[in-house]
């Protein structure tokens, strides 16, 4: 199995030709390849931290639940359960723990959001 270069390496190489190509760049190649980098700073994020990220979003879920499953499973059964009114904003932790799921999933996709300062 090759180990090396590893996908967080080629999103970093392809993300620093990228910005070096950049300024001699006009126009919508410009806007093109600034929309690329910033795609890849999320691709590097999520390489770097998602999978702690959904494993503790996971955690959340199945203690709010009560029930153990994958991510998919539950994110499923906690949308179910609030569509059909059997949870709500009070229920204990549901605020906390979409909060914390809503904050992980921000500091992956714009890690530069904050919102208190809208």
């Amino acid at each position: 199995m090759i180990t090396h270069p590893t996908a967080q390496e080629i999103v970093d190489a392809v993300s620093r030709w990228i910005d070096g190509v950049r300024p001699n760049l006009t126009g919508r190649d410009a806007f093109l390849a600034r929309v690329a980098v910033n795609a890849l700073g999320i691709v590097s994020r999520e390489l770097a931290t998602g999978q702690q990220a959904e494993a503790a979003a996971k955690e959340r879920m199945a203690g709010l639940l009560g029930q153990d499953g994958d991510y998919a499973s539950l994110n499923a059964e906690l949308c179910r359960r609030l569509r059909d009114g059997e949870i709500d904003r009070d229920t204990p932790g549901l605020l906390a723990a979409l909060d914390a799921n809503i904050q992980a999933q921000i500091a992956i996709d714009q890690p530069s959001y904050r919102p208190d300062q809208a």
